[in-house]
């Protein structure tokens, strides 16, 4: 090939692997979008054992599309107390085997695929009028941009095959495993996405770009370079989280190491796992997580005592940077950046009470003085910043505003106003509801203690969103924000109705925790409703809120 067909042929697979990447990460949003909430409830769940574990997590990763999305979400709950360190790592394993089966299901090749869920997927999103429609569509769009990246990159690698220098590079990675192995670990950390780094590494080994030696290489290198990112995401995350995420990396990079140079004293093994280069690399992936996760399940136990006793819980020490406002005086006379310090000062405020939001739930099954007085210095620390929010915004509009400044000052001291009634529904009820379930020594029913678990888990899904809303003003999560405060009224409303039901059976835990049950389920629901007032003023902005409802 001459320079310019080099030039073209390097931007055609630069350009198909960007779409692979963009394609699978699609896949991603739709789901987590449309379908957390019931995701995060399944995942909780899997607590029984470590096989049902395990299950879960292949499943989520299967619908994720991403082993490192079900870590991040993973670590959330055991952060939280919700799920075990040895449990979260079991799911993490299973999540591994369901990437790979993911890998598996997308190097199907059917023409009629890719037209098939273009045009359901572009129908759905466009004539769905829910949410989690539009995402169902937004998902099958997605996997048809899957399939034609890889049908580009086929197309774009086909003039390199014959090609000598392609040939010699290819071949200097078939004999030096090492160092395939190592671009393969930095190139899926890089885009973030295992998922898409084997796919396009099976597609060149397909096309007989890379010899299999190589490929196998580089498919296990992505193996630790995707547990690699869950590791860098999880950095700032409690220590029995990274716990967690420590074990599965060393686990799975050690295998993957001892697999690498397996295959280099013996390339001859990869011929018992297919006939085809495509094949005997995409068996491997599969095969290599199978193997992992079998006997890795097994020595689950002795692996987190061993880190148990490594990683310690670092000892707090009295010297801390203090913690310090956003709100500028030398701006007040700059309204417009005065806003917007405002702005930082409520986005803390919101993460401040998703902290005592994730705090509170395990009261209600074990009472903690500390945890207690925490919760209840945060909600101090937020009655201060809602005063001297309502201060600074009273000062930067004592010149006047132009409108659109003044219709923003007024958006968030309301929304100051919310998210403080939102700490006060932690404090002043959840804080003392369970409190007075510990006084009674009082136990709520299975079924009604699974219903709040859900509900929380709903409504903290929701305050996640509000954050992000805060911080990007996209008009599209406000509307699924807002929209969710109806689903979240609908679904407290028939949690109550189940709560009556049970009464009528005359089950003594319901009976006796009835009020506290009820109040913890209005507690939650306010604090979304405080939490979903993020939305209505980009909405009213955009032209997408009626005077009652969204149009």
């Amino acid at each position: 090939m001459n320079e310019p067909q080099v030039i073209q042929t390097l931007i055609s697979i630069a350009g198909a692997a960007a779409l692979l990447i963009w394609a699978v990460r699609l896949v991603r949003t739709g789901v987590e979008r449309g379908f957390a909430t019931p995701m995060r409830v399944w995942l909780r769940h899997s607590a029984k054992n470590r096989l049902l574990a395990a299950g879960t997590g292949m499943g989520a990763a299967i619908l994720l599309q991403s082993a490192t999305a079900v870590a991040v979400l993973i670590s959330n709950f055991v952060a939280k107390g919700s799920l075990t360190t040895a449990t979260g790592l079991a799911i993490l394993l299973g999540a591994d085997v369901g990437s790979a089966i993911v890998t598996q299901l997308l190097m199907v090749r059917q023409p009629i695929l890719i037209p098939l869920l273009i045009l359901i997927g572009v129908a759905v999103f466009l004539r769905g009028e829910g949410s989690s429609t539009r995402q169902i569509g937004r998902i099958l769009i997605g996997l048809a941009l899957i399939f034609v990246s890889l049908d580009m990159i086929r197309s774009a690698t086909e003039p390199m095959i014959a090609n000598p220098g392609t040939q010699a590079v290819m071949g200097y990675l078939g004999r030096d495993l090492l160092t395939a192995f190592a671009i393969g670990a930095v190139f899926a950390w890089g885009v973030h996405s295992s998922v898409a780094a084997v796919l396009l590494f099976v597609t060149l080994a397909g096309q007989g770009i890379l010899p299999v030696p190589a490929a196998s290489a580089m498919i296990l290198g992505a193996n630790l370079g995707g547990a690699f990112i869950a590791f860098v995401l999880t950095l700032a995350a409690p220590i029995a989280s990274r716990r967690m995420i420590v074990a599965n990396l060393v686990l799975r990079g050690s295998a993957a190491i001892l697999a690498t140079l397996l295959i280099a004293t013996m390339p001859s093994l990869l011929e018992y796992l297919g006939s085809s280069a495509a094949r005997q690399t995409i068996n491997l992936h599969l095969a290599f997580n199978l193997m992992l996760a079998l006997p890795g399940l097994f020595i689950i136990g002795p692996t987190t005592a061993v880190l148990q006793r490594l990683m310690q819980e670092p000892v707090a020490t009295e010297h801390s940077l203090k913690s310090l406002s956003a709100l500028d005086p030398a701006l007040i006379d700059k309204p417009q950046r005065g806003l917007d310090c405002a702005a930082r000062e409520l986005l803390g405020m919101g993460q401040k009470i998703e902290r005592m939001l994730a705090a509170i739930e395990p009261l209600y099954d074990k009472w903690d003085q500390a945890a207690a007085q925490s919760i209840r210095n945060e909600d101090a620390t937020i009655k201060k910043m809602h005063v001297e929010i309502k201060l600074y915004l009273a000062r930067t509009g004592q010149k006047g505003l132009e409108e659109d400044l003044s219709r923003r000052l007024m958006d968030l001291a309301s929304i100051s106003a919310s998210l403080d009634s939102a700490s006060d529904a932690i404090t002043r009820i959840m804080l003392e509801l369970a409190k007075r379930l510990d006084a009674q020594d009082l136990h709520f029913s299975p079924k009604g203690r699974e219903e709040i678990s859900a509900f929380s888990d709903r409504v903290q899904s929701n305050v996640q969103l509000a954050l992000n809303v805060m911080m990007n003003q996209n008009p599209a999560e406000a509307r699924e924000l807002v929209a969710a405060k109806d689903k979240v009224r609908k679904v407290e409303q028939k949690l109550q109705r189940s709560h009556i039901s049970r009464l009528r059976e005359g089950l003594s835990e319901s009976i006796e925790t009835s009020n506290i049950h009820q109040e913890t389920l209005r507690a939650l629901k306010q604090i979304n409703t405080a939490f979903s007032m993020v939305g209505y003023p980009i909405l009213l902005k955009t032209g997408n809120l009626l005077k009652s409802r969204l149009s």
